[in-house]
């Protein structure tokens, strides 16, 4: 009997095994989210981003910070594809470096948020009572401000710097995933699986680890993406003020700041790098619609 192939494998209408099972899955919603065409606009931006960061050096060996004053705000030309800001600094050179910070604050952020969000929604959703209400009200004080507003104050008081800057925008950004992984873990607490684990005497980290944990995966993946549109504008926000990454760091909302002198007569200045903050922005909020298309349970 013939071996069926890897394409048949991964379209398998009853998955064998676990795995098998979870590949499918994932195959199937790959190709869904390759079918629309605005969210492979989202996904290519976002890996252009990090093909970008990661080859920085090679696509722009310039030097990001050399300044070179008799050159100053030199018009885009075939030497400088950007033109040169105000110290006469390669805007080519500091967009595609300034990259590798924006892809750093992103992941960073991710890191810290999507955990510690999850673990307070899920253990506020499985314990209930007492442990509900003060994880809640933690929650509901952090969201009562605007985030811009909230990451401003503890960027101000933590002062400049690429490490406080994702600091502050991780202190403001948690509270979503908190009460999403909250709602989740109460549609199933009361779940006969759950209760079947009990019985079995797990006990509540690995109900959470093994059992909701994974329910709440997508939803936290979805918001993860859409949110990282925000990130970056933040981010950005922070950088404009002098709040973000250090002088002289190619960091995009710094060179809009530095560059908003010359909008009229040197446009190039501020204009380039804010459109890199639009398209990244851009690309992260294309992706986050296709992926809640893909992912979200109740899609028809």
């Amino acid at each position: 009997m013939q071996k069926p192939g890897l394409q048949a494998w991964l379209n398998a209408e009853s998955p064998q095994t676990a795995a098998q099972a979870w590949a499918v899955r994932w195959y199937g919603g790959l190709r869904a989210l390759l079918r629309d065409p605005t969210t492979v606009i989202g996904l290519t931006i976002v890996l252009g981003l990090v093909f970008v960061a990661a080859f920085a050096p090679i696509l722009a060996p310039q030097d990001p910070i050399a300044q070179n004053l008799p050159n100053r705000l030199a018009p885009p030309s075939a030497e400088h594809w950007f033109g040169t800001d105000e110290l006469g600094r390669d805007i080519y050179a500091r967009v595609v470096h300034g990259a590798q910070l924006t892809l750093v604050i992103v992941g960073l952020v991710a890191i810290i948020v999507v955990p510690i969000g999850l673990a307070i929604g899920m253990a506020a959703g499985l314990f209930g009572g007492i442990v509900d209400a003060v994880l809640m009200r933690i929650t509901d004080i952090f969201m009562a401000f605007p985030r811009l507003i909230l990451a401003l104050a503890f960027a101000a008081s933590l002062g400049p710097g690429i490490e406080n800057a994702v600091l502050a925008i991780a202190l403001t950004t948690w509270p979503p995933y908190a009460r999403l992984a909250r709602a989740e873990t109460l549609t199933v607490r009361q779940s006969d699986f759950l209760a079947a684990a009990r019985l079995m005497g797990a006990g509540p980290l690995r109900i959470i680890v093994r059992h909701i944990l994974p329910l709440c995966a997508s939803s936290a993946v979805i918001r993860a993406t859409l949110d990282m549109a925000g990130v970056i504008l933040t981010a950005a926000g922070l950088g404009f003020l002098g709040l973000g990454a250090r002088p002289p760091a190619p960091e995009w909302g710094a060179m809009v700041a530095s560059g908003r002198d010359y909008l009229y007569d040197q446009w190039w200045v501020c204009t380039i790098p804010g459109i890199a903050i639009f398209l990244v922005s851009l690309g992260f909020n294309l992706l986050g619609d296709g992926l809640r298309d893909v992912l979200d349970p109740k899609r028809g």
